[in-house]
């Protein structure tokens, strides 16, 4: 195993084990799912260049443009659950109280 594929596979297990275990507030949990993409970009970036596959170079794009739509709504919720709760706390997002 390379060393970049070690930090991408590193980078991604470490952001999805603060995602489960650090979920007290909305904007941890928006971070790491934002590092998670990240570290998925970067792996779908390296790897037609490992394979010389030109036929994949258009997924990293794909991606990209699926992380900023990501980024876009869960920013959007943030500040949704901020005026309405007051807070970002997700102990205080219930859905039976919705």
């Amino acid at each position: 195993m390379s060393l970049s594929h070690l930090s991408f596979y590193s980078a991604f297990t470490l952001s999805s084990l603060g995602l489960a275990f650090h979920r007290t507030h909305l904007i941890s949990a928006l971070l790491c799912l934002e590092s998670m993409m990240l570290s998925m970009y970067i792996a779908l970036s390296i790897w037609p260049i490992e394979n010389q596959a030109t036929s994949f170079t258009l997924m990293p794009v794909l991606m990209l443009s699926f992380s900023a739509c990501e980024a876009g709504t869960g920013l959007a919720m943030l500040v949704a659950s901020t005026r309405t709760h007051g807070s970002d706390h997700l102990h205080n997002l219930n859905l039976l109280q919705c």
